[in-house]
């Protein structure tokens, strides 16, 4: 069973975007069209703790660093800049760090895993990619751009959870070893790839192909300790596609979770990686877990009774997959409008929070 734990006014001028909850699930950070962040306290009253602004367009995603580096917030915006602000208490921010080497909208933020160090990665609709390092000692930071990552635009990113084998589960491991940075993206030419770090250069390792429309969202599942990973991704064709791959990540098989009745925005992973929300344009949020015959059941949350998927469990992955027609509006123009129209991307107002999903 789900139920409402907290409803909260964020008193945002305009659309908001997206809404992230911090690693302990206490503080809860909002963004809006208005070009601001509002920091919020989860599960108390609905007043704003903080309002943090510093960007001149819409913002379009926040995310959270782990609590390690501190209260650490990163937020990217229409107007080709990312922000990352740092707070002494909930209520006082700073900005950190701003990073404007984009050519146009930056539409997501991620953290890298806390074992990596500080490191962000930003996908933009220039079609590159910029992962940030700061080196914590002395307060630099560094800058390496993927250029060229996706033809039109790149719409999301996600990191892959830093795992190495644990030898006391693994016997074949004789010492711990680091483990290799990957990313997934995903963009405008319908594609969704995989990079790996490469010494000092990033490069492409794997390239997934099963979408018809772009690619809205993906979503790399939180490591367990089993030996699989899987990847969602979400799209403007209706479809939520996981994808599964073996522990040496060579190999992926794609699952169509469901066909939705609108282009579906943005997905989020439970912390144990077992669930699954999204939500899209029909206004809905679902919840969506496997079964142990590996298919995908919704969770109905008003009857505690769960709803098989009717879809085909794979769609096969296709390297000649006939070309799809863009949509009429290109994502994020080059003039942000006062009041978006329906093709905006400024619909994207239904991103879902990395929040603690229960089991």
């Amino acid at each position: 069973m789900v139920s409402l734990v907290q409803e909260i006014d964020t008193e945002h001028e305009d659309m908001v975007h997206h809404a992230a909850l911090d690693f302990y699930g206490l503080l809860l950070a909002t963004c809006s069209s208005d070009g601001s962040v509002r920091i919020f306290h989860s599960r108390k009253n609905n007043k704003a703790l903080a309002e943090l602004k510093g960007h001149q367009g819409p913002v379009w995603q926040v995310a959270w660093a782990h609590p390690k580096f501190g209260n650490i917030l990163a937020s990217c915006s229409y107007d080709r800049k990312v922000i990352v602000w740092k707070s002494t208490t909930p209520r006082d921010w700073i900005k950190l760090y701003e990073y404007s080497n984009h050519d146009s909208s930056v539409n997501s933020v991620d953290f890298a895993p806390s074992e990596y160090g500080l490191v962000l990665a930003c996908a933009s609709s220039d079609g590159s990619i910029s992962v940030l390092t700061c080196n914590t000692e002395y307060g630099v930071w560094d800058a390496k751009k993927i250029p060229n990552a996706h033809t039109i635009g790149v719409n999301a990113i996600s990191w892959c959870p830093a795992q190495a084998p644990d030898p006391a589960f693994d016997q074949r491991v004789t010492s711990r070893s680091t483990a290799v940075k990957r990313l997934v993206s995903g963009g405008c030419d319908n594609l969704v790839k995989i990079w790996r770090e490469d010494n000092d250069r990033w490069v492409e390792e794997q390239r997934l192909e099963a979408h018809s429309d772009w690619v809205r969202d993906v979503a790399w599942a939180p490591s367990i300790g089993l030996p699989r990973s899987q990847i969602a991704t979400a799209s403007q064709d209706r479809h939520v596609i996981v994808w599964s791959s073996n522990s040496d990540l060579t190999q992926w098989t794609s699952s169509v979770l469901h066909t939705f009745d609108d282009a579906v925005w943005s997905i989020s992973w439970s912390t144990t990686g077992n669930i699954l929300a999204v939500t899209g344009g029909d206004n809905n949020v679902t919840l969506w877990k496997e079964n142990t015959e590996g298919q995908w059941i919704r969770i109905n949350y008003e009857s505690g009774t769960a709803i098989q998927s009717k879809q085909p469990s794979h769609l096969p992955h296709s390297h000649s997959q006939q070309q799809q027609q863009a949509p009429q509006q290109q994502q994020h123009q080059q003039q942000a409008p006062s009041h978006p129209g329906p093709s905006s991307d400024s619909e994207h107002s239904s991103n879902l929070s990395n929040s603690q999903l229960s089991n």
